[in-house]
């Protein structure tokens, strides 16, 4: 099974859990049933049309999914995804 890495900020939404195993068989597919797992993250992950925010980086292994085949890329077993959402802040 692929993994997802949840990052610190979402992880409130998934019962504090760092990772979750997945067996679907692409991005797309992995981070849409993330959010139907855990409803709350559905707002902070997609916008209003479905697709991913594009404040939201998604890797695979340590390439970004638009050097790839974006929200297609396929995964497998020893597949590791990592959500980056943005973060803004800090001191001007």
């Amino acid at each position: 099974m692929a993994k997802l890495i949840i990052p610190t900020p979402l992880r409130k939404f998934t019962e504090n859990q760092s990772s979750i195993e997945t067996s679907e068989g692409t991005v797309e597919q992995a981070i849409k049933g993330l959010a139907n797992n855990f409803p709350e993250l559905q707002k902070h992950l997609f916008d209003a049309d479905g697709n991913i925010r594009s404040f939201v980086r998604i890797y695979v292994g340590e390439d970004d999914i638009k050097a790839l085949d974006n929200q297609n890329t396929k995964l497998d077993s020893s597949s590791i995804v990592s959500i980056i959402p943005a973060i803004a802040g800090g001191i001007n």
